[in-house]
């Protein structure tokens, strides 16, 4: 057996890495979506809490000029040379070299995501890989990042009510009620200021399908080149707020709403205390923007603001609007400090900016239940739209209670189960613990489980959603492998200790 262990990276583990107290990093975050594309520049200084770098003071460098999401192709293809172009000026704005850049994160929404935009947009950040988190974000895991960006779940934690958010963009609107620091529930609908656009003369210039059915909902027929008076723009926006609104309600959705959604509406019954509107459209509902830019933004912000009374709760400011994404990442190695750690072949490492979802369960209590523990790893999965992800997903999560074979047992399947997407692609199974069990649980899913994937069980690390993490070879004089772990930072995220 042991030379089993020795072979599979059953190791000790209990050499440190890190060799800094203080890191300053300069950081920027680059928000490419259907609508608009922007970057922030930011400098972070973090210090060192025990085996974590944690952010201690974050200031904003500079936020670009927001550009209207170029495109080619009749709308089908983002036009990569303007877009280049843009970002080129904007770090030349910045008085910063793309050498000077730490670490950063890409964060690309809507079109984006399509598969030829996105290789056209990664070229363009080429010389940066290695150092972005590049993260391709669905409608769910957009609302949840929105919710965070905005202080939407940073207030739900720090009020101990329920919050709130409302992201109103380009073309989809997604809604997240936050709880004690979470978002525990998001919806998404069709819904957003450039479903209909217009050049100075308010002949209109584009026309999303979403956008021509409200029209047609008002009363109106668009075609391209047609003008469309401020009564008409006005009555299309007030379709859009009410819908909505009838979404953000909780009250059960019309039959003409629930086939504008892209997520399952909402269930959440409990009390919202507090409102908060995000996303382009944020920009007039709160007065900061004054002068349209050619779609229906004003007029949405307009109606919507009328109807917050409608939900029963008090309209908050956010930390960030359109910038509601995020400012950067910071990134730190921390040591691998549990006392063994499990990879199995040992070839399955190095991997590198693999995603973390840390599933909402309690595993203290002394029976565990394979089932709960699946649907809990699975909603997290939902969550981040990390379900249907073809690569690696590392599932963090605190160990509590002994590691008597039943409890092992319960656990492993149940997250071996919930992770049939990405393992049935081919992926490792990845699990980081802050506890001394990374061995264990790595052993039994080889040799009672079964699991024919590679395994990567690694322990004394905490880990907490929106971690990327690169888990390096092991290392022959110690058998431990460094973990370097990327954060993206939110505009809405309070530095430890302030």
């Amino acid at each position: 057996m042991t030379q089993q262990r020795e072979r599979e990276g059953f190791t000790g583990a209990d050499r440190s890495f890190i060799g800094e107290e203080e890191l300053r990093l300069a950081s920027v975050g680059v928000d490419i979506g259907s609508s608009t594309s922007h970057l922030v520049f930011s400098a972070l200084e973090l210090e060192r809490r025990n085996t974590r770098y944690v952010i201690v003071k974050r200031t904003i460098i500079r936020e670009s000029d927001i550009l209207l999401t170029p495109y080619v192709d009749e709308g089908a293809t983002i036009d990569a040379d303007a877009l280049g172009a843009f970002i080129d000026a904007q770090y030349e704005a910045a008085g910063v070299r793309r050498d000077q850049i730490d670490t950063g994160a890409l964060i690309l929404t809507g079109v984006a995501v399509r598969r030829r935009n996105a290789r056209a947009i990664a070229d363009l950040f080429a010389q940066e890989a290695g150092k972005f988190v590049a993260v391709s974000a669905g409608d769910g895991l957009e609302a949840v990042m929105a919710a965070h960006g905005s202080g939407a779940a940073a207030e739900s934690e720090r009020a101990r009510g329920a919050v709130m958010n409302i992201d109103v963009g380009g073309g989809t609107t997604k809604i997240a009620v936050c709880k004690d620091g979470r978002v525990v529930e998001a919806t998404a609908l069709e819904g957003g200021a450039r479903l209909l656009a217009f050049d100075e003369e308010s002949r209109i210039v584009r026309i999303e399908e979403a956008g021509r059915r409200y029209a047609q909902q008002a009363g109106f027929d668009v075609a391209l080149g047609e003008r469309l008076s401020e009564e008409a723009k006005e009555a299309v926006a007030e379709r859009i707020a009410e819908r909505v609104m009838e979404a953000a309600s909780r009250a059960g959705v019309s039959d003409e709403t629930r086939s504008l959604l892209r997520l399952p509406e909402l269930a959440y019954q409990g009390k919202v205390d507090a409102v908060i509107f995000s996303g382009g459209v944020s920009e007039f509902v709160y007065g900061y923007e004054k002068s349209g830019f050619g779609d229906l933004g004003p007029q949405i912000a307009k109606a919507a603001r009328a109807r917050v009374p409608q939900l029963g709760a008090m309209l908050m400011t956010p930390a960030a609007g359109i910038r509601a994404t995020v400012v950067g990442a910071s990134q730190y190695t921390a040591q691998v400090s549990g006392s063994t750690i499990f990879i199995s072949p040992i070839e399955a490492v190095p991997v590198r900016n693999v995603p973390v979802m840390t599933p909402d369960f309690d595993l203290s209590g002394d029976d565990l239940d394979a089932a709960a523990v699946a649907g809990a790893v699975r909603a997290g999965l939902a969550r981040l739209d990390l379900q249907d992800a073809e690569t690696a997903v590392a599932v963090g999560f605190r160990w509590a209670g002994s590691a008597t074979f039943h409890r092992l047992d319960a656990f492993t399947r149940g997250v071996a189960s919930a992770m049939r997407g990405p393992l049935d692609k081919g992926a490792p199974l990845v699990l980081v613990s802050d506890g001394d069990i990374g061995g264990l649980i790595g052993l039994h899913l080889r040799e009672e489980v079964g699991l024919p994937n590679p395994v990567i069980s690694i322990d004394g690390v905490e880990l907490r959603e929106f971690d990327y993490i690169d888990v390096g070879e092991i290392i022959p004089s110690s058998g431990a492998a460094p973990v370097v772990i990327k954060s993206l930072v939110f505009p809405g995220q309070q530095p430890e200790g302030a």
